[in-house]
């Protein structure tokens, strides 16, 4: 399906890779650079999907989607930004935006995005939040994190079901608490029960109540998690590890939207958001039995799979950050790390996660000696399980190749046309590559083209060519 779409963004580079891309796919594209040319863009003519920048050089793309919504609310609006965050997501939906994309996006899923936006017209818009409300939860930059935001973004608005997985620590109750705090169910209880905490034969009256008398020690009436929660959301941790029995009782509740307490027989309506969550393989434990097809259906309405923190490396130092300024909020002496301390923690795989990051900034920040947290400090916390760099490998390499790429294409994308390619690889590779070598050789050259696999001369000939001189930094680094 071809349309016709306006791209505002202050990037000219961005503009022509887009409108490109867009062109190829068969759309009628108008690009600009700010607010005020595309108000008279629109004058002229409305497209059929707007697609904006968030900062623009006269006014904020956001806050326009919002004001956009009101004067044309069928406009498919489509937010960019490099402003990766999961406010950013959330302040998209909330103007009423058909989608928001993180900066470096793939033109192939914008493409999918603008025709889906042409094919189903304009989602409504989430109820918007008061100030006080904009306590996030979640934190990370990274591809994986990016596309949590965007499914909570899509569902703090409705009642749909949530089931979170993941491996423990990823932060599941996070997403929880983040659905629950952003959304209109914002103002009433958020209630959290660890499934596999509570004995099997009481899992019952903990979810739905009891009566007095309902069983042995049942001294009074209790209201169970259900009635604890009316309005707001329900967290059901660790949902894998629920009995048999009490899935059944679950899904009846889930199907009628009402429930009786244990020994009692009126009928109470079960007015909760339901978000579960799991480390467990559900769809696993259905095909052995262990767990109720139809309940994981249920409970499968919208699924947000957690990343593990080893598959979001990059943002560990601003997890980490952020960690140890909640710990100096919490009276614990200020320290920061180091950069060599914060490569070191990159490369640990994190068998804990984001909850096992967070007790090391916080043990590091009552027990380091000084301001700066280094490598031995990393090392001696680590014990047994001392933190190494990572190793090379091709995938990391690949990986990084083709984020380099991904850049070049978004800010010169005359780069990807001009037979310049290998060069501009090469050139972006060589320098750092040098530098490290000779740091790591006492800027020896000998030493460092034994180490190169390359001729001395060969070596001399490339410093000169690319202005690196390793007298000049041995003499800095004696100084």
């Amino acid at each position: 399906m071809s349309g016709t779409v306006l791209v505002v963004d202050d990037d000219a580079a961005i503009r022509m890779v887009v409108s490109q891309s867009l062109k190829r796919a068969g759309h009628e594209v108008q690009a600009v650079a700010s607010l005020a040319e595309m108000r008279a863009a629109l004058a002229r003519r409305r497209p059929d999907v707007l697609l904006t920048d968030v900062v623009l050089p006269d006014g904020d793309g956001i806050e326009m989607a919002a004001a956009m919504r009101a004067e044309v609310p069928d406009l498919p609006i489509i937010v960019f930004s490099a402003q990766n965050t999961l406010s950013t997501a959330v302040r998209a939906n909330e103007a009423g935006a058909f989608d928001y994309l993180p900066k470096p996006f793939d033109l192939d899923q914008l493409s999918a995005t603008i025709a889906s936006a042409l094919a189903r017209g304009e989602r409504a818009a989430a109820d918007p939040l008061d100030d006080a409300d904009r306590a996030l939860p979640l934190i990370g930059r990274s591809a994986a994190m990016q596309e949590v935001y965007r499914v909570i973004a899509r569902v703090v608005a409705n009642d749909l079901t949530v089931l979170v997985t993941g491996e423990s620590g990823t932060g599941k109750e996070l997403v929880a608490r983040a659905i629950h705090d952003l959304g209109p169910r914002r103002r009433s209880p958020f209630v959290a029960i660890n499934v596999a905490a509570i004995p099997r034969d009481l899992i019952e009256a903990e979810l739905f109540g009891h009566e007095r008398g309902a069983f042995t020690g049942a001294q009074a009436r209790q209201a169970g998690r259900f009635e604890q929660a009316a309005g707001g959301t329900l967290f059901l941790d660790e949902i894998g590890d629920m009995p048999m029995e009490a899935q059944t009782r679950l899904l009846r509740v889930l199907q009628q939207g009402e429930f009786t307490t244990v020994g009692g027989s009126r009928l109470i309506r079960a007015d909760v958001r339901i978000v579960a969550a799991t480390n467990k393989d559900l769809a696993q434990q259905v095909a052995a039995g262990q767990f109720r097809e139809d309940l994981f259906y249920r409970l499968n309405v919208v699924p947000i799979a957690m990343p593990p923190l080893r598959e979001r490396r990059q943002d560990v130092p601003l997890l980490a950050r952020h960690f140890l300024d909640r710990a100096a909020d919490a009276g614990l002496p200020h320290k920061r790390l180091g950069e060599e301390a914060l490569r070191l923690l990159e490369a640990h795989d994190w068998p804990g996660n984001v909850r096992e990051l967070e007790n090391l900034m916080r043990r590091l920040a009552a027990l380091g000696r000084d301001d700066v947290i280094g490598v031995s400090d990393l090392q001696a916390a680590f014990g047994d399980a001392p933190a190494q760099m990572p190793p090379v490998t091709d995938a990391g390499v690949d990986h990084a190749v083709l984020g380099w790429l991904d850049r070049l294409a978004m800010e010169n994308p005359a780069a990807l046309q001009d037979g310049s390619l290998y060069d501009r690889l090469i050139a972006a590779v060589e320098r750092p590559l040098f530098q490290a070598i000779l740091a790591r050789t006492g800027q020896n050259q000998v030493r460092a083209a034994r180490v190169l696999g390359i001729n001395r001369n060969t070596l001399r000939k490339r410093l000169d060519q690319i202005g690196l001189d390793p007298v000049q930094d041995r003499k800095a680094g004696r100084d």
